[in-house]
């Protein structure tokens, strides 16, 4: 799985043209799937994701997570995190899982994301025309990519 996270001041999305869902400060995840993902990965990312301190503490320093702080998330669902651009200008979304993974990795990432102590979490729709609006914060924006944890481990 891929995960960009953004510290933002707000963010929005809006669904199919309805209302917009809304988060004041926190973090935006833009979520991806990859083919070869299992569920088994979801708790961990989930977990990164909600701990990630990427907040500043007393001294300025990333120090404190939204979890810790009490803040919210936006996640968004985004197979175009896994477009391949090595060849041409169209990029392939080849590597992209499909349903019924990708609907099932998504929605484990965002039950996980509701039950790790934010103080509350909006999300996208699987599969729908969405635009979503944000103030990135700093900017701070990091990615995290699980393919580089098994990577890690094999090293």
């Amino acid at each position: 799985m891929r995960a960009v996270i953004q510290r933002v001041a707000s963010a929005s999305v809006v669904v199919d043209g309805g209302a917009p869902r809304t988060i004041g400060r926190g973090i935006v995840i833009l979520l991806g799937v990859r083919d070869t993902d299992t569920l088994a990965i979801v708790p961990k990312l989930a977990e990164k994701c909600a701990g990630l301190r990427i907040f500043e503490d007393e001294e300025g320093k990333l120090n404190r997570s939204a979890r810790e702080l009490g803040l919210q998330a936006l996640v968004v669902s985004n197979f175009t995190l896994y477009g391949d651009t090595r060849k041409g200008k169209r990029p392939s979304f080849i590597a992209a899982a499909k349903p019924p993974l990708s609907v099932d990795c998504y929605n484990a990432f965002v039950e996980q994301m509701r039950q790790a102590g934010l103080a509350g979490v909006q999300t996208g729709e699987f599969g729908a025309d969405m635009q979503v609006s944000l103030v990135n914060d700093g900017p701070v924006t990091i990615v995290i990519d699980t393919d580089e944890w098994t990577k890690e481990s094999k090293a």
